[in-house]
This record gives C-alpha cells, structure tokens and sequence, in this order.
C-alpha cells in the first residue's frame, strides 16, 4: 500500500485528505455499486482502505431491469463483491413511468429509496466531476434556480443517514486512468451512447466543443454549484425566518405574507411547497397562484393543482390538502408530549406544546387515541357541550379538511380535545401551562434536517 501511494493516480490519498470530519466516528458504509467504473473505482477504493479506516463494508446494486444486459450487471457485481469479500444487497425495482415523468428520474427516485432503506450510516456514491459539470448544465438549461444549479452536493443527509459523494472533484478521466491502472473489470452500459439522452448529448457532443475552447469548465462548473449551494442555503434560511412570521400550524395567513416582498414571497412559498411533500409547481403556476392568493376576492378560493395534492386559500389562509385517506383509529403513548409523531393512515403530524389552556398531563398518563369524526361528537366547553363540527367552522378549518381532522380520546372513550382547535373544559390544566395538541395537515415540518 505504502508503495502505491507514490505512483499516479493518488485517488487514496485524495480520498483520506477530504474525509468529511462529519464521518469521522461512522464505520458502517455502504457502496451504491452499478457495475460500471466509477462504481467499481469507489468500491476499490474503500476496500484497500477498509482495515485502515475500520470500514464495515458493503455494497447495494439495484436492479432497474431496463437493459437486457441488466441481469449480466447484477451476476458482474455478486462476483466482484464475491471475490473482494464485500456483502451485497441487490435490489429490483420496477420502473414504471406516469404521464410527464421521464424515465432518468423515475429511475432515479427507486435508486435513492433504496438508499434510503439501507442498514449502513453512510451510503457512498461513485458521482464525479464530470457528472457534476453535466448536472449544472442541465438544470441551467432547464431555467432552474439556484438549488436546483448547485447540483449535487459532497455530504448530504437522506433518510436518517449520509449520502456521500468522495469523487465529485474528481474528473472521469483520472476514475478512468486509475481503473485501468489497477487492472479493474467493469461494465459498459450501452444506454451511455445513446444522444437520444440529453446528458449523453451534452457529454458526447456538446461539451467536447466546450472543453476545445475552455479545457478548465469543469472545474469553473463545480465552482458555480458550490457558490449556488452556498446562494440556496442563505435564500432557505431566509424563507425559515419568514415562515415563522406566517405560518399557524398547519396553514400560512396570507396577511404576513403579503407584507414581503415579491421575491421574498415566491421564495418562501417555494421552500413551503417543498416541505409538504405534495410534489413540485411549474413556476408559472406558482407565479399565478401567488398573484391570485394576494388580490382575488375575499368570496374566492384560488387554489394550486400539484402532482400529489393542492394548496388553497380559505378564509385568509393557505391549506395545504393530501388525497383523501381512510385514517384509521390510532392508539398513543403518553411518552410523545413534546414531540412530534406522523400518526399511521393519517395524512398529518400530531404536536403537543405547553402553553396555557393546555390539557392536565394526569389525564393523558394512560395514553390517547387519535380517531376520525362519525358525527354528532360534543366537546365540553364553559358553555357546556358545543358539537365538534361548529368548533370545526369557528376555527376555519375548511370543509375539504374537516372529515379528516383528528379527535383526541381517552381510553375511556372521553373526548377531550380536536387538535389545533379546542380542548376539553374538564380535561384542561387550570394552574400554568398544559399540553395544546395542534394538527399539521401534510405532515407539514416546522423545520428542516435533512
């Protein structure tokens, strides 16, 4: 090994001086290993550093079935993981593409849940820096903005681990340089040919022109992605600090939030959007919907059609709305006061926050149930029992939401409280704050960590 290090290539020594700090304590790796070379190089890579770095090292090849030759890949990656002592998980998937989706990104989307889904804390990924150079441009010349131009980032967070990319600095030709060096074996995909494709359009037509002229465009194209990552994470930043400002629960009140600016609005509309999970708005779309939010009629209710939802104003607030579900009854330790659960069969998030009128924590020690209204259901209040649905209309839930809004029961089958609406007069903390359960329609997240 020590020998190695002194000839050309010098991948391993790359590889530990840019080591992420945020690694530093993992030892559970897992490589995404397609067969082809960049995939191959990483898994090389790590494997002569496994003893070294204390590695727990395995491999995930996903099956897209999309090629004839993808069985040949899969038997090519049990063999080389096979012959390095490397475990493999191969998974198949099933690549099916709705109307308007391309089948780069459906594929796309079944390879990162698979990642998401694995057992290591880091799953590491072969991109590199002529991938990147291909991403920039093609979000360029998609008109996206600057999250969507920053590209691929080295360290990220997904699904409660790391993804991390160690080659995205480093040109194809050096991944290629050193394979050949280190006698590899590897695949050839025969859809990398293919002009059809835009990447492979821009890779084998478009940017050999670019390189005539400009031979550093790779390393000016990772620049500006870093420089719109940067960019991004200041305007997402930005748009948390306003949505304090305008979001209640589960809705934004469209009076905060037409005291920002235009630009302001559509940012953290957009970063909204994105945290509901209800999919993407064309930015035209987007663009109308704000104006109409802002200045149609009060009796109007313009609303945003997105892949797996809508938004809609109601009563001086935007609600975001899921497709209907059948919620089921949920039963809840005592042990989530204070955090934040998403319930099963429940399109939401159920919160509980200390404050003022909150419930007695004595009377939710045995637990809860979370159960969808069948109708006639009365609420203690000073005023005796008010039926839940008129809570319902004097809170201003809409009506599209008010079958699917939650109720609060006690084992004993009590009803004490609809979340985000009212609590129970004979189930409520009289001295000092109690536990206010609010509703988040969407599993709307008060804030982001991955």
């Amino acid at each position: 090994m020590g020998a190695s290090r002194k000839t050309l290539p010098d991948l391993i020594d790359r590889l530990i001086a840019h080591w992420p700090d945020e690694l530093s304590g993992q030892c559970a790796f897992e490589v995404g290993l397609s067969g082809g070379v960049d995939s191959v190089v990483l898994l090389d890579l790590l494997v002569r550093l496994r003893l070294e770095r204390g590695l727990k090292l395995s491999a995930v090849h996903v099956h897209h079935g999309l090629s004839p030759q993808a069985d040949a890949w899969a038997e090519h990656c049990r063999q080389l993981c096979l012959a390095w002592g490397v475990p493999l998980r191969s998974e198949a998937v099933k690549v099916e593409v709705a109307g308007g989706e391309s089948l780069e990104a459906v594929a796309r989307q079944h390879r990162y849940r698979v990642y998401g889904e694995s057992s290591a804390s880091v799953v590491v990924l072969a991109h590199h820096q002529d991938d990147q150079a291909e991403t920039v441009l093609l979000q360029l010349l998609r008109g996206a903005g600057p999250k969507g131009v920053a590209a691929m980032p080295i360290l990220r967070r997904h699904a409660g681990r790391w993804l991390w990319r160690p080659l995205l600095a480093i040109p194809r030709a050096e991944i290629e340089a050193y394979a050949r060096w280190r006698q590899l074996v590897w695949i050839e995909d025969e859809s990398n040919v293919d002009t059809r494709w835009r990447r492979n359009l821009l890779r084998h037509d478009i940017l050999p022109l670019i390189e005539s002229a400009m031979p550093y465009y790779r390393q000016h194209l990772q620049r500006a992605a870093v420089l719109m990552a940067d960019a991004s994470a200041v305007l997402d930043e930005q748009a948390e600090q306003d949505l304090l400002r305008c979001r209640d629960a589960g809705r934004l009140l469209v009076q905060p939030l037409s005291s920002l600016s235009p630009p302001r609005q559509r940012n953290m509309l957009q970063y909204w959007l994105e945290g509901l999970g209800l999919g993407a708005a064309a930015p035209e779309a987007l663009e109308q919907f704000r104006h109409q939010v802002l200045h149609a009629a009060q009796d109007r209710n313009p609303e945003l059609l997105l892949p797996q939802g809508r938004i809609f104003r109601y009563r001086g607030a935007l609600w975001p709305l899921a497709p209907a579900m059948a919620p089921q009854t949920t039963r809840l330790a005592a042990g989530v006061l204070g955090a934040r659960v998403v319930p099963r069969s429940w399109s939401g998030e159920l919160g509980f926050v200390l404050r003022s009128g909150g419930l007695d924590s004595h009377c939710l020690q045995g637990g809860f149930e979370l159960r969808v209204r069948v109708g006639g259901e009365r609420l203690a209040q000073q005023v005796g029992r008010k039926p839940v649905k008129t809570l319902l209309q004097e809170a201003g839930i809409p009506p599209a939401l008010r079958e699917q809004w939650p109720l609060l029961f006690l084992p004993d089958g009590r009803l004490v409280a609809i979340p985000g609406v009212a609590v129970s007069e004979e189930a409520k903390l009289r001295d000092g704050p109690g536990w206010w359960p609010e509703w988040w329609p969407c599993s709307l997240p008060c804030s982001r960590t991955e």
